[in-house]
């Protein structure tokens, strides 16, 4: 059980009066700040509480589109230069971006 169920379980004793908890022993307890044990209880008392991130299983706004991904990845099969030299020629990406998009690929081979 993590942290927020663990305080939205406290919240609910404590509506419900099952517990003498006040709400900064409950922060206390969870290790929440008692404005955000407070804020969990109007959204448990509104029935808007949600114990899932709201971004989750959504893929960051930063992340390679899969185009560039493919093209990264033709353009280094048709090259055969270093992959310093290629991501100096690239020149949009990161080292390491573009190292990721190619090790992903099975491009990149480290002897040991």
């Amino acid at each position: 059980m993590n942290r927020k169920e663990e305080a939205v379980k406290l919240i609910n004793k404590k509506i419900n009066g099952e517990t003498f908890l006040s709400y900064e022993e409950i922060a206390t307890i969870t290790g929440y700040h008692p404005k955000y044990v407070l804020k969990l209880k109007k959204e448990i008392l509104n029935n808007e509480i949600t114990l899932e991130h709201g971004n989750k299983n959504r893929k960051p706004v930063n992340a390679i589109p899969e185009t560039e991904r493919k093209y990264i990845i033709d353009l280094y099969r048709r090259s055969n230069v270093s992959i310093r030299r290629f991501c100096k020629f690239y020149g949009k990406r990161s080292y390491s971006c573009i190292y990721n998009v190619l090790k992903d690929a099975n491009l990149i081979h480290k002897d040991k």
